[in-house]
C-alpha cells in the first residue's frame, strides 16, 4: 500500500516536473537554449513513480525523452538547464543538449537519442553489475517505437539468458512522433508478450494511474530483487505537446480529438490534487507555497544558465581521445 505522505511527494515532484517543462516551453522562444528539446509534459507520472522507487546507487538509462527521468531521479537542474544552453557548467559542458543528459552522481548515466540505442547500453551496465557481484538495479527508458528496433528482442531476450537485474519501462504514448502504433504494429501485436516470450515476466499499466504505477514497480522491484531476474513494465502513457519542440501540434489532426480530451481528463496533477484535497492534506495555501517554492528555484536555474559561460574553442577536443 502507499501512504498519504507518499502519495503528497508524488504530487510535489510531478508538478515539479511540470512546471520546469512549462517554463522550458516558453523560454525555448528566446532562442537562447541550443538544442532540440523532447518534452515530458503528460508523461511526468511514469518517470516520478518509476524513480521514487529507486535507490540513489541504481542506474537509469533513458531516452530522447529525457527531462522527466532525469529530474525524477534526482539530476541537477541547474546543471541541466545549463547543458540547453550549451554552457560550460552544463551536465555535458554543454557538448550534448536536451538529449544527452548525464548526472553521475545520481546514476543517470545515459541518455541516448537514436532510437532503440539505450537498451543495450543499459543491459550492459546490468551484466556488469552481476559480474561485479553488486545488488544495483538498471532501469530501462524506452518508447513503443524503440520495440520495432533489432537491439529490443536481442537486449531482452540477452537479459533473460543471463538473469539480470534490470526493469525494462517502455512508455506507450502510442505515437512515434506522427505514426500512430496501429499503423506501424499489427493488432496481434502485444508488447509485454513479446517479453514475456523470451522469459521475463512482464506487466501492463493501462490507467497512468500514478498511486497504481508506484504500487506496480515497488512489487517489480521487489521481484527482481527476490529473484535476480529481469521484468518488463509496459505503461500507457500520453505526451501533451508536439513529439519536438515547446508548441501544442494538435492542428496537425494525427490524433483524434477525443483521444487528447481523455488523456488530459488522466492529467496526474489534477488527479493528485483532488486525491489529496478529498484528504484534507492539502488546500490552497499549500499549494501556492509549493509552486512558488518550485517557481523560485526554477527562475535560479535559469539565471545560472544565462550567467555561465559557453565552452572555449580550444576545448573542443577535449573527452574524446583518451589521455
Amino acid at each position: 500500500m502507499i501512504n498519504l505522505s507518499n502519495v503528497y511527494n508524488l504530487y510535489k515532484k510531478i508538478l515539479r516536473i511540470r512546471l520546469i517543462e512549462t517554463e522550458i516551453s516558453k523560454k525555448y522562444f528566446d532562442q537562447k537554449i541550443r538544442c532540440p528539446i523532447h518534452l515530458s509534459i503528460g508523461q511526468e507520472a511514469v518517470a516520478v513513480a518509476v524513480c521514487s522507487n529507486l535507490k540513489k546507487k541504481d542506474t537509469v538509462i533513458t531516452t530522447h525523452r529525457s527531462h522527466a527521468h532525469y529530474l525524477a531521479k534526482g539530476g541537477d537542474l541547474k546543471k541541466m538547464i545549463a547543458e540547453l544552453y550549451g554552457k560550460v557548467t552544463g551536465c555535458t559542458k554543454g557538448r550534448g543538449g536536451s538529449m544527452h543528459l548525464v548526472d553521475y552522481k545520481y546514476n543517470i548515466n545515459a541518455t541516448v537519442p537514436i532510437v532503440g540505442s539505450s537498451i543495450p547500453i543499459g543491459v550492459g551496465i546490468a551484466w556488469a553489475n552481476k559480474m561485479k557481484k553488486n545488488k544495483d538495479i538498471v532501469v530501462i527508458f524506452f518508447g513503443d517505437g524503440a520495440t520495432e528496433e533489432g537491439t529490443f528482442l536481442e537486449s531482452i531476450d540477452f537479459a533473460s539468458l543471463h538473469d539480470l537485474k534490470i526493469l525494462f519501462v517502455c512508455e506507450n504514448n502510442k505515437y512515434s512522433v506522427y505514426s500512430n502504433i496501429r499503423k506501424r504494429q499489427s493488432n496481434l501485436r502485444s508488447i509485454t508478450e513479446i517479453a514475456n516470450s523470451v522469459g521475463i515476466e512482464s506487466t501492463k499499466n493501462k490507467d497512468h494511474n500514478t498511486i497504481n504505477m508506484f504500487i506496480a514497480v515497488k512489487k517489480a522491484m521487489n521481484k527482481i530483487l527476490k529473484k535476480s531476474k529481469p521484468h518488463f513494465m509496459e505503461i500507457d502513457t500520453f505526451r501533451f505537446l508536439e513529439h519536438c519542440g515547446p508548441n501544442d501540434d494538435d492542428h496537425l489532426n494525427y490524433r483524434d480529438k477525443n483521444e487528447i480530451s481523455n488523456w488530459h481528463k488522466k492529467d496526474q496533477i489534477k488527479y493528485l490534487e483532488t486525491y489529496l484535497f478529498k484528504k484534507n492534506y492539502l488546500n490552497q495555501s499549500k499549494k501556492k507555497k509549493i509552486i512558488e517554492k518550485i517557481k523560485t528555484e526554477v527562475d535560479k536555474a535559469f539565471i545560472f544558465a544565462e550567467n555561465s559561460s559557453y565552452p572555449k574553442k580550444s576545448d573542443l577536443l577535449n573527452y574524446i581521445y583518451e589521455k
